[in-house]
């Protein structure tokens, strides 16, 4: 160093080269910066040193950089390095764990485990999971499979089988009503817990045809053995002595989920010759057999007119007065319904007055080729028009032939009353058609040409009925919506309520 205190380039300076000689020491590996040890007081000396000397070199030094490692104390580190060793290594990708909770409830649920997993085993944890849903994910669960899932960790394949398998087919009906107008219980077996059920009811006097109707609209063809009908028709025998088929109230329901209610016939000559020629014994309410005859009628009519969505009134001939007598007075004496709108507010007031009523379809069977003719169907369509001009049945605007296309030359306002009227046919087979083609002399003269009928076939007309009775709407029977099972238990507490009618009761005393 100069007297003037300067220091010479030439000369040697101690502090640069002790700061030189520290900073090659060893590997970096070595050095341990987080504690106090021997390397760190040169450092702090020759920092000192230079300011002391006054180097004017100062600027090398600050350019160059120094190496800074960030580490834990050995024995910290010791207890890490076995922790981070143990947790495994991201393996491939499981499949996504599917959750019963939106994300957001399952946030507050891992945060209360307790402290943070490592950095490691939460990455781990997510590439595991996968990536999260931003809605919430549900597990599919079979109904009535919990249980087994639960106890046995999966489920059964036999209980599995037996939940995925269809509803239970119908080959014939079954009793709802009994002969002695008792409420049956085995048909619940066959429902579901749906709400998609429409309810086809059918009236009509003995021999008229309805359980014939009823069986080829649920499940039957013309063409099939009338022993497989799934209602059961007049046999021989009993046509020849002139009884009924059905007693009660028979039921059926299709793979469309479409109910079919086949009634016994109303004011029955031949129920009333059973009650008086084997002595049954009539309840004590009732005096007279034929009055017991026409209380069984209007009960059950009053009971599809509460039940029924579409109630089918069968007729094999035009027409009987009192057959409108009788609807009105089923009509008159059906039990009050709660209000079919998802509108009612409150149980009394102005509710209390709306009452429920079904379709209401006029069916005329057996009908000739000369009912078929458009002014004599007009004529028809007029006077049953004025007979039901009174009534609250739906008998209008729900059913037309025109719209079938049975009459291509007629306008649509060629009937300008137009009820629920539909003309069937007498139900042919083979015999009668080779008939209707045969000349005088018993043989067909034109044998490849079909026989002039004046109508169209019967298995057309059928496929149509059954057509526009199957799209009819379905409007709520109570105030609630039922299902299958909520209807079979509904129709029980109206038959039990119509049974104990006050007002059947009434016109059953004034009816002598």
């Amino acid at each position: 160093m100069s007297d003037s205190g300067h220091s010479q380039p030439s000369m040697y300076v101690p502090g640069r080269n002790r700061r030189r000689r520290w900073m090659d020491q060893g590997p970096q590996g070595n050095l341990n910066l987080s504690e106090p040890g021997r390397e760190r007081e040169p450092m702090v000396r020759d920092r000192e040193q230079d300011r002391w000397d006054g180097n004017e070199d100062s600027s090398g030094y600050n350019m160059q950089k120094t190496l800074v490692i960030l580490a834990k104390p050995s024995n910290e580190r010791a207890k890490t390095t076995p922790a981070t060793a143990a947790s495994p290594a991201p393996a491939a990708i499981e499949k996504p764990i599917v959750l019963m909770k939106p994300r957001e409830d399952s946030k507050p649920a891992a945060a209360t485990e307790g402290a943070a997993p490592p950095p490691a085993a939460a990455t781990a944890k997510v590439e595991k999971e996968g990536q999260r849903p931003t809605q919430p994910v549900y597990q599919i669960q079979n109904r009535g499979m919990g249980a087994a899932a639960s106890s046995a960790g999966n489920v059964d394949p036999v209980v599995g089988q037996a939940k995925l398998m269809p509803p239970q087919k119908m080959k014939h009906s079954i009793k709802l009503v009994d002969e002695y107008m008792n409420w049956c219980d085995s048909a619940i077996e066959y429902l579901l817990d749906q709400t998609d059920v429409l309810v086809v009811g059918v009236l009509g006097l003995q021999g008229t045809g309805k359980s014939t109707i009823m069986s080829l609209l649920s499940a039957n063809s013309p063409d099939d053995d009338q022993r497989s009908f799934v209602f059961r028709m007049q046999s021989q025998e009993v046509r020849e002595r002139a009884g009924n088929q059905t007693s009660g109230i028979d039921f059926f329901i299709s793979q469309e989920r479409i109910i079919f209610l086949d009634t016994q016939p109303i004011l029955s000559p031949a129920i009333l010759d059973h009650l008086i020629n084997n002595d049954r014994k009539l309840p004590p309410e009732y005096n007279l057999p034929h009055t017991y005859v026409e209380m069984q009628s209007l009960q059950i009519a009053a009971f599809l007119f509460t039940v029924c969505h579409v109630v089918i009134f069968v007729q094999d001939w035009f027409t009987d007065f009192n057959l409108y007598r009788f609807l009105q007075t089923a009509e008159m004496l059906k039990p009050s319904t709660p209000s079919p709108s998802h509108e009612s507010n409150s149980s009394s007031g102005a509710d209390e007055g709306i009452e429920y009523y079904p379709h209401m379809v006029f069916l005329q069977n057996k009908a000739r080729r000369e009912d078929f003719c458009p002014l004599n169907m007009k004529q028809m369509h007029t006077v049953m028009d004025k007979l039901m001009m009174h009534s609250r049945l739906r008998y209008k605007g729900t059913l037309s032939m025109l719209d079938c296309n049975i009459f291509p030359g007629l306008p649509y306002d060629f009937l300008e009353s137009e009820v629920n009227l539909f003309l069937i046919p007498t139900m042919e087979n083979d015999a009668d058609e080779t008939t209707s083609r045969a000349g005088t002399g018993g043989t067909p003269l034109f044998s490849l040409l079909p026989g002039y009928k004046g109508h169209p076939s019967f298995h057309s007309l059928i496929s149509r009925l059954r057509s526009q009775i199957t799209s009819m709407s379905r409007p709520q029977l109570s105030h609630t919506i039922l299902t299958e099972k909520n209807w079979f238990h509904y129709a029980a507490r109206i038959w039990d309520g119509v049974k104990k009618s006050s007002a059947l009761s009434e016109y059953s005393r004034l009816l002598g």
